[in-house]
């Protein structure tokens, strides 16, 4: 059974930093991609941040671009989602989410019809 479990979500005030992760279980953690997204309060669920399991290739939005580094470590299946200067337009849950058999790159990522998996969601709240 695959699982996507989230962690490091919090409060932080505007300026801040918070580094997320996401330990993945159950499949084979050797290709494909993982990724972040997140879920403002009434807003829908935007794609934030993509890597490339096989060679680390990343992508990421124009709102986080910059500000936002995602990385892994494959030999434990962990990924990670580095956020610094956070603003109070970056409060929101965070998703990991994984694509064993992905057939895209770039900007389709930041779709969610492209993912296959995901975890429950952590809360980042950021005060200004």
């Amino acid at each position: 059974q695959v699982a996507l479990v989230e962690s490091g979500g919090g409060s932080v005030q505007a300026g801040g930093s918070l580094r997320l992760s996401c330990a993945a279980s159950g499949y084979t953690y050797s290709s494909g991609y993982m990724g972040w997204f997140r879920q403002a309060p009434g807003k829908e669920r935007e794609g934030v941040a993509v890597i490339s399991i096989l060679n680390d290739n990343t992508y990421y939005s124009d709102s986080v671009k910059g500000r936002f580094t995602i990385s892994q470590d494959n030999g434990v299946n962990m990924v990670y989602l580095q956020m610094n200067s956070l603003n109070a337009e970056d409060t929101a849950i965070y998703y990991c989410t994984a694509a064993p058999n992905p057939k895209n790159w770039g900007s389709r990522m930041l779709y969610e019809s492209e993912w296959t998996y995901w975890g429950q969601g952590t809360q980042v709240t950021v005060s200004s």
